[in-house]
């Protein structure tokens, strides 16, 4: 501050405090098939209702819309949507005018699939107030019907009015349909389009009066076959299939259903290894959890379902440090299709899972496991496997967690091991909650201390980390999330001349290590019961 008059001066000192704001936990991303919405790109949704409104709801042949229906079922909140389709699926087409093609207006549905048959779309042109024809202008209609039953009458009608086939005019149809419509666009390379204007020789008689294009349904869409892996995985430099994840900015959870529903002796009815595997590696880089389903096959032959999972998991190949950001859960659960008369069908867990530890998350904590007698399965009529306790133990030690049926207490979730949770491995990630505990506290501090970049590298920097980084932790301790009676067994947070040497600082870098004493569930409660002999004098 640079003074110069007598008096007095204020001057408002940053007092270094910036709050570190813990991440969301449990956004829940879900890569399969749907039977409308966008392709390709990540959708945040908040409730099945919209997942219904955007992606067409419950659908057959779509696993992923059944996961998201016990997501929310579950107690589910947010999650992330990325549709795939596969590579013959196609987009239908409208044509409005007359003549040939190149002088037609052409509509495409904005994704494909035989959802966009069911769309329709006319045009009319406006007079002016004069009654004279209005010949660069026109308005739009489309018009799309909910659902497939003949018997619905439910539609939903987007209008534009005023638009033009005229590239320099603001309303250039093309442009407006790119941003305000959800149904349909102007696929790319349309020519220019005459016959939506009206023809030069039409007098009008009145305001108002006008020259109509009828309605025209939409043909030509196709879902396609059945979904292949590299649908699924897509590429990561066009940013498809996972990798449409990249668009996203925070996801904590990742479900990839089977790509088909489940048929006896078909390998595609489960998410294939190299699936997996490459998407472990994407949770890994995004410091995100994967649920991994187990095949439905494993649980068809009560005798041998559990040689069938442990060989299972091996084959899938997901092992060494990347297997701390998943876990496997078995069996598959039992559950009403209301697509198929209500009969009783086998679906992988995931999205039922991912409902529960959102649930955990909002009553308990990350911290917290999620399983035990709380996380009970909702809207479950059975489990395709009903294991015992034996059964259960062999399974548990090798990092399987089962589902469970108990008397009273019903369906619940019994185990809460990673994929590195194997007694073999002993891993310090063994556990669920303390790696989503970890990955929650390394993404809330990478978020949090950005503004760190480009300061002085001294002290001043050093003690502003160490009191911000120190609040967040302190409050974590506050709600429970650490062991200890006192926050110097609960935690550390480290930043001065030893974590950070000269050669680190002109390098440019500053160190900071930060501890934490986890938490780890009650996996077994051992009781001892004695007898007492009664008072007996020596």
């Amino acid at each position: 501050m640079q003074v110069s008059y007598p008096g007095v001066y204020i001057q408002e000192i940053p007092s270094g405090v910036r709050t570190i704001t813990g991440v969301p936990t449990s956004i829940t991303a879900f890569v399969g098939r749907a039977s409308a919405g966008p392709e390709n790109d990540p959708v945040v949704i908040n409730s099945w209702a919209d997942f219904e409104r955007r992606f067409g709801g419950l659908a057959v042949d779509c696993t992923m819309s059944y996961a998201v229906r016990d997501f929310y079922t579950n107690d589910g909140s947010q999650a992330v949507i990325v549709r795939v389709a596969p590579a013959d699926a196609e987009s239908a087409r409208i044509t409005l005018g007359e003549g040939s093609p190149s002088d037609a207006l052409i509509l495409e549905a904005s994704s494909p699939g035989e959802w966009g048959n069911r769309l329709s779309a006319w045009v009319d042109h406006p007079a002016d107030g004069t009654g004279s024809p209005e010949t660069q202008q026109f308005n739009l209609f489309v018009e799309f019907k909910v659902s497939d039953d003949p018997e619905s009458e439910e539609v939903r009608l987007e209008q534009f009015l005023n638009v033009s086939v005229d590239p320099d005019d603001p309303r250039y149809v093309p442009r407006v349909l790119e941003h305000q419509s959800t149904l349909v666009i102007v696929p790319p390379g349309s020519p220019e389009v005459p016959s939506v204007r009206p023809p030069s020789n039409v007098s009008y008689s009145s305001p108002g009066h006008r020259q109509t294009i009828d309605r025209q349904r939409a043909s030509g869409g196709r879902d396609g076959g059945d979904l292949a892996d590299t649908d699924i995985t897509g590429d990561e430099d066009r940013k498809t299939g996972i990798y449409a994840l990249l668009k996203t900015d925070l996801f904590n959870l990742l479900c990839i259903p089977p790509p088909v529903r489940g048929r006896p002796g078909d390998p595609h009815t489960a998410t294939s290894a190299d699936v997996y595997q490459r998407a472990l590696k994407l949770c890994v880089d995004r410091r995100a959890f994967l649920i991994v389903d187990p095949d439905p096959l494993w649980g068809e032959n009560t005798d041998t379902a559990v040689p069938s999972a442990i060989t299972g998991r091996d084959a899938l190949g997901l092992a060494g440090q990347a297997a701390r950001n998943g876990a496997i859960y078995f069996p598959c659960v039992r559950e009403v299709d209301p697509l198929r008369d209500s009969q009783v069908y086998s679906f992988v867990p995931c999205g039922l899972v991912a409902g529960i530890m959102t649930r955990t998350d909002n009553n308990r904590g990350v911290w917290k496991a999620p399983a035990g007698l709380d996380a009970a399965l909702n809207g479950v009529q059975g489990l395709q496997v009903n294991l015992n306790d034996l059964e259960n133990g062999q399974l548990n030690r090798l990092g399987i967690n089962c589902l469970r049926s108990f008397p009273v207490n019903g369906r619940v979730v019994w185990g809460a091991r990673t994929l590195r949770g194997a007694d073999q491995a002993a891993d310090e990630y063994k556990y669920v909650p303390v790696r989503r505990l970890a990955l929650y506290i390394e993404e809330s501090l990478y978020r949090g201390t950005q503004w760190t970049v480009f300061e002085p590298n001294d002290e001043p920097l050093w003690a502003q980390i160490r009191l911000n980084v120190g609040a967040f932790m302190q409050n974590l301790f506050r709600q429970g999330a650490f062991q200890g009676r006192s926050p110097r067994e609960a935690y550390l947070v480290k930043c001065d001349a030893e974590t950070t040497t000269q050669n680190d600082i002109n390098l440019g870098i500053v160190n900071v290590l930060v501890g934490f004493a986890p938490l780890k569930p009650a996996e077994f409660v051992i009781i001892r019961i004695q007898q007492l002999a009664g008072q007996v004098q020596a």
